[in-house]
């Protein structure tokens, strides 16, 4: 009976001695692991499929050949229409080509099944226009962005001039704008921390200025830099110059809005021609004639 007493007393400290080493190496574990950084969990990411055609049409775009003397001319209007990827001809080429493809492919499939005469009429016409799309939308980009600055200059000179008379130099004034015009006119400021980014990196003002023009192809940005130019070469007052030329601004802007309001009245001519008076002289004169149809014919006929 004794032995037996002991057995199990062994049996129950050996046990308890097990349980209590495991409870304590899970507690231990446990605290090792909090202290211990997670590591990142490994989602699988699948690619976006904007970034696949992304990359399918600058390969393809890679693959057309280009002309040489064309590049610097493409390059210029990605520039202006706001594309400063260095890639961007790329993608332009590409889309180009995407574009005949797919619509050229598409008016085929469409004449074969139709079993259109003008298959290939149609299927170069298409081809055409999937040629010519991407720099019709190039061109309608440079208006816009174009209109946008023409539209906030006036403000950002407004803004410069008060930076100029406050204390600033030329350079830290336009650092200054290009801040405050972020989110009001984000044309204008990109343009003009690119001119800050350009006076950091050596380029004498005059340069970096004349490159603003280039960049913008604004006629009102041109004289706007040709003031600021023979401004810093005489040392006359800048901020006496910022105000007469946005002055002058706002008087452009607003005679180019009274000419178009003076030609509005000649424009309304044709549609008026056309649209109005038809349906007027259908509901005014139409009863008329309907009444004078069904009272005269009866009275021709009985006499």
């Amino acid at each position: 009976m004794v032995e037996i007493l002991t057995g199990f007393v062994f049996i129950l400290v050996v046990g308890g001695s097990v349980v209590l080493g495991s409870y304590l190496d899970a507690v231990r574990s446990q605290a090792v692991r909090r202290l211990r950084p997670e590591a990142a969990a490994r989602v699988p990411v699948l690619p976006s499929p904007w970034l696949v055609w992304r990359e399918l049409v600058a390969r393809i775009g890679t693959m057309v050949p280009a002309s040489s003397k064309d590049q610097p001319a493409l390059k210029r209007r990605l520039i202006r229409a706001g594309f400063r990827n260095p890639h961007a001809g790329r993608y332009f080429y590409g889309f180009r080509a995407v574009g005949v493809v797919v619509l050229g492919g598409l008016a085929l499939f469409v004449g074969l099944h139709n079993h259109n005469e003008n298959t290939f009429l149609l299927v170069g016409a298409m081809g055409w226009f999937g040629f010519m799309a991407p720099s019709q939308y190039l061109s309608v980009r440079i208006r816009r962005r174009a209109h946008q600055i023409e539209k906030g200059l006036p403000n950002a000179l407004d803004l410069m001039v008060v930076c100029v008379e406050s204390g600033l130099g030329m350079d830290q004034a336009i650092l200054q704008v290009a801040r405050e015009l972020m989110a009001a006119h984000p044309e204008i400021s990109e343009e003009l921390s690119l001119v800050n980014l350009e006076l950091r990196a050596g380029k004498r003002r005059a340069e970096a200025l004349h490159n603003l023009a280039g960049r913008t192809g604004v006629e009102d940005v041109k004289k706007l830099v040709a003031v600021l130019v023979q401004t810093d070469r005489f040392g006359t007052s800048i901020a006496q110059s910022l105000r007469g030329h946005a002055d002058y601004l706002r008087t452009m802007a607003r005679q180019r809005a009274e000419e178009q309001a003076s030609k509005l009245a000649v424009k309304l001519v044709f549609p008026i021609f056309f649209c109005v008076l038809p349906s007027l002289f259908a509901v005014t004169v139409g009863p008329v004639i309907t009444r004078l149809v069904r009272d005269l014919i009866p009275m021709i006929e009985n006499t």
